[in-house]
């Protein structure tokens, strides 16, 4: 199990956390999302034989948000 904070733009609002951590909890892998609003990062839990961090990435993209470190 690995644990990676990612650094993301763009969110705003509770809605956002709330699409960035439905968009990602449903990832096969992902054990655990925390997104923290103030501090722009999203911590994630995942089995890196199921997913990486690239793949969880551009699902946060693809909702709209910008991973901008990782």
């Amino acid at each position: 199990m690995e644990s990676k904070v990612l650094k993301v733009m763009g969110m705003s609002c509770d809605h956002c956390v709330q699409t960035i951590t439905q968009a990602v909890e449903g990832m096969p892998g992902v054990s655990r999302v925390q997104v923290n609003l103030e501090k722009k990062a999203v911590t994630v839990d995942f089995e890196a034989s199921q997913t990486d961090l690239k793949t969880i990435s551009a699902k946060i993209d693809e909702a709209g948000f910008e991973v901008v470190a990782g």
